[in-house]
């Protein structure tokens, strides 16, 4: 699906020259706000950003300040699995 958005061209102009392609930016705007909402899984911001892998989405998040939430009970229970696995 194609979305047309309208802004005045002197602005259009304005932010293209200051933060590059607008399309994208526009894209990726929606995109992660649909996902912070809960309407996208990461699965699908993965497909709709074209990202190849889940890493490159996880970059993308952390680059826009969207890190998951860990509990610290959740970090407590990663170190103790990996403390049992001699690590």
């Amino acid at each position: 699906m194609n979305l047309t958005v309208q802004i005045p061209d002197d602005l259009a102009d304005q932010l293209s020259t200051v933060s590059g392609d607008l399309s994208r930016r526009a894209l990726e705007a929606l995109a992660l706000d649909e996902y912070k909402t809960g309407h996208l899984t990461k699965a699908q911001l993965r497909r709709t950003l074209g990202c190849g892998t889940r890493y490159e989405l996880d970059g993308f998040l952390k680059s826009h300040g969207f890190l998951d939430d860990h509990t610290l009970e959740d970090i407590q229970r990663q170190v103790g699995n990996l403390e049992s696995l001699g690590l």
